[in-house]
């Protein structure tokens, strides 16, 4: 997750303040926020589009970071020193956000969810071509590990297997390349700044999109498509005010919590539930994220 956006005028993040409950606390706040999202997100596409329920949420996205830029300085604030950077942070948000929503359609919440747990294990895999960070074979073993898990959550070839897993996937892996352009761009672009154009990106193109797939839509569903919006962008913005309060390591297993709300909404709103080959899967690659987050945290005490 980013830091929160900065108030005007200050250089420098605010200092952490270590609470680490009410840290636990945000982050389980904000998985409900976000399976909430999701779970609308799925509903709409029963109504419309995948591309058109991604375009409702970046609208509402995109109006409430405007709406914080202006009470923050203005068009100021969104001078930026690495713009195609920024451009590619975008498209790899906007991607994985259609991809999610297109896989949202055709599988459980419960499986989609398990799935997306896998971007953090391929942020380990992308730093070694574009930032050249050298991975340690513990890192790696657990990053193939993971790999395992989507195999056996997705079961390619099996009989289980859905070709909308692979969205899921390829979704994933967009997020993890948004996650690694926002660590090359993070010393000198503010996550106000990073998060607005991001927004703006994807409004814009989404909008050229929509029309040519658009479905007439009632009150009632643009009413859904804002609550995704403001569900998901409060969902990551408590989870950015929780890493005010504690470590990434010490957060990082109460994340996963969102696989519970996912299987919990899937069988009240859809009954369905997740099956056990999938629980298996999500708590391989839940196991391998949770070393991973292990191992940055002592790479990043070890001395330069």
């Amino acid at each position: 997750p980013e830091p929160p956006p900065l108030p005007k005028g200050e250089a420098t993040p605010p200092m952490r303040r270590d609470a680490p409950f009410r840290g636990i606390g945000l982050v389980l706040l904000a998985s409900i926020f976000l399976t909430s999202s999701d779970m609308a997100s799925k509903l709409l596409t029963r109504e419309i589009p995948p591309l058109q329920v991604t375009w409702l949420r970046y609208g509402t996205f995109t109006a409430i970071m405007l709406a914080i830029v202006w009470r923050r300085g203005g068009l100021e604030r969104l001078r930026t020193q690495r713009p195609l950077l920024q451009f590619l942070r975008g498209l790899g948000v906007l991607a994985s956000s259609v991809l999610f929503v297109m896989a949202l359609k055709y599988m459980p919440l419960a499986d989609a969810t398990a799935t997306g747990f896998v971007a953090p294990l391929f942020v380990t895999a992308l730093s070694i071509p574009i930032l050249g960070e050298a991975i340690g074979w513990r890192r790696w073993t657990a990053t193939l590990i993971g790999f395992v898990g989507v195999l056996i959550v997705v079961r390619p070839g099996g009989e289980g297997f859905q070709i909308a897993s692979l969205l899921a996937v390829v979704s994933a892996l967009a997020w993890a390349f948004a996650m690694i352009m926002t660590r090359m761009m993070s010393r000198t672009e503010s996550p106000l700044t990073t998060l607005t154009y991001s927004a703006i990106l994807g409004f814009g193109l989404t909008s050229l999109a929509v029309p040519f797939l658009w479905t007439p839509v009632t009150p009632t569903i643009l009413l859904m498509g804002v609550f995704v919006g403001v569900a998901s962008t409060v969902g990551h913005w408590l989870i950015v005010l929780a890493y005010r309060h504690a470590d990434a390591s010490l957060l990082a297993p109460f994340s996963y919590i969102q696989l519970l709300w996912a299987s919990l909404f899937g069988l009240v709103i859809f009954a369905v539930l997740p099956d056990s080959w999938t629980l298996v899967g999500a708590v391989i690659i839940a196991g391998s994220g949770l070393y991973t987050a292990h191992r940055e945290r002592v790479r990043a005490k070890l001395p330069d």
